[in-house]
């Protein structure tokens, strides 16, 4: 296909459009995505043609055309958010949906879905209610607060928080909190985008107490401690606690917020984790303001929570911007369910899929192993070496970033397929399959796979192996 005369006559062997609509005409698809589809196909062929593709010949008859009228069609129906098998064995991973809900919350999400709810209806008065009233009693309750709000995540809580209490004045921060997390979200920024004036003190490494002391002005509105979520200074080290700070802010009439980022109403120190204060031990500690995430160690929906005084939440409240970031009547349920479980410790952390895999016995994780690994060893014998091995979880969404969890593992080495394409064959299933890569094998982790997902793990792995699938 060399000539131009060569290149002309493939052209003029493109089918019209009206052609290849017929050729799908029994597809039970909507029209306007056949002839989408088919548009793109024809563009495909043609661009193969005008570059010279030896093999644009062949594109131009009908088999490989319909063929690839089909694969484009599928690719347009299926869905683009998905499920996925999360085998990273990360519990709170940020690219894969963060927490998992209860099966109570998305009872609960179904429900006002489909029907009509009091959202912001008072059942009581029969007047316009408020839809934070749904959740506040109960935050409260768990945590100890005076009073509470919740919004649409917990970057939305710290700019509210700060734009209500400090737009216009300072807040004094120290310099090894001024951290950026995933997104590029910037503490600095979002300070910025507040209104409040940045005010470092201390060091990367060392802040003390009369660095925030020093710092204290005629402009001075908050006292700020940040979670550094992903990142950590270790060695010769100093920060001012909360108890230290809270004293520094009562001694000059300042509050205190803290951004805990990945909050936890749990102690979850017993199953290997370190020890961090719980939402409530920082609420009692005497912090005025308290935000962090209801998607990551809370195991709810994606939302931000402030908690604290009550006469600095009804402030919040009524800022304007409030009203640009509240959360859905989606969240509001999900959230409300997530939250009664909490009432019972035991039941939350059975019924709560985040608290579950952090606590779950290794033995369990073991037998999950096992189970797969039997499934696997039989049908893979020739194309794939499969073993289990020990190795390490993690929490996950910026919380406790250096510490993992002891677990086990299915080690994958592939014999006849490379590396990098299975992983890619396992990417591009109908339900993709996310394990990771390491030391030159395919680690599928048991912590974040459940029994329920350990035959459709198994069946997706043969099939990329054996039969090409996902390619």
């Amino acid at each position: 296909m060399s000539s131009n005369n060569d290149r002309a006559a493939l052209l003029r062997a493109i089918p019209k459009v009206d052609e290849c609509l017929g050729w799908l005409a029994t597809v039970c698809a909507p029209a306007a995505l056949v002839k989408k589809a088919v548009r793109a196909a024809l563009a495909e062929c043609r661009e193969r043609i005008l570059a010279g593709d030896p093999e644009g010949g062949a594109a131009v008859e009908r088999a490989a055309l319909e063929g690839r009228m089909r694969e484009l069609l599928a690719g347009y129906l299926r869905p683009r958010f998905r499920t996925v098998i999360n085998a990273t064995g990360v519990v709170v991973h940020t690219n894969l949906g963060r927490s998992l809900l209860p099966a109570s919350a998305m009872e609960a999400i179904a429900g006002v879905g489909a029907r009509y709810s009091n959202l912001e209806f008072d059942l009581d008065t029969g007047k316009r209610g408020s839809r934070y009233s749904l959740v506040e009693e109960l935050l409260c309750d768990l945590t100890g607060a005076e009073a509470a709000l919740v919004v649409n995540n917990n970057a939305a809580a710290v700019f509210l928080a700060l734009n209500t209490v400090a737009a216009g004045r300072e807040v004094i921060v120290s310099r090894g909190q001024l951290v950026e997390i995933g997104g590029s979200f910037r503490i600095p920024d979002v300070m910025a985008r507040s209104g409040a004036t940045l005010v470092e003190v201390g060091a990367t490494n060392r802040t003390h107490p009369r660095d925030y002391e020093q710092a204290i002005g005629e402009r001075t509105a908050l006292l700020l401690k940040v979670h550094t979520s992903n990142f950590r200074v270790i060695g010769f080290t100093a920060e001012v606690g909360v108890d230290e700070l809270c004293a520094i802010g009562r001694r000059h009439g300042l509050p205190v917020m803290e951004d805990l980022g990945s909050g936890c109403l749990v102690d979850l120190s017993r199953f290997g984790l370190p020890r961090e204060p719980t939402v409530g031990e920082v609420v009692a500690g005497g912090v005025d303001i308290v935000t962090f995430s209801g998607d990551k160690l809370l195991g709810g929906p994606q939302a931000g929570i402030i908690l604290g005084r009550g006469e600095i939440i009804e402030r919040i409240k009524k800022n304007p911007l409030n009203r640009a970031l509240r959360i859905d009547k989606f969240t509001l349920a999900g959230l409300e369910s997530v939250l009664r479980l909490y009432y019972d410790e035991h039941e939350a952390l059975t019924a709560i899929p985040t608290l579950a895999m952090l606590s779950v016995p290794r033995e369990t994780i073991a037998r999950r192993a096992r189970r797969l690994a039997a499934i696997l060893r039989p049908a893979l014998e020739d194309c794939c070496a499969v073993d289990i091995v020990s190795t390490t979880s993690r929490v996950g969404g910026g919380a406790l970033p250096e510490y993992g969890l002891p677990t086990r593992a299915l080690r994958l080495q592939p014999r006849t397929l490379r590396l990098s394409a299975f992983e890619t064959g396992l990417r591009r299933l109908e339900t993709p399959v996310i394990g990771r890569l390491e030391d030159d094998a395919m680690l599928f982790d048991m912590r974040t796979v459940d029994n329920s997902q350990l035959r459709p793990l198994a069946a997706a792995v043969i099939e990329v192996l054996t039969q090409g699938g996902g390619s």
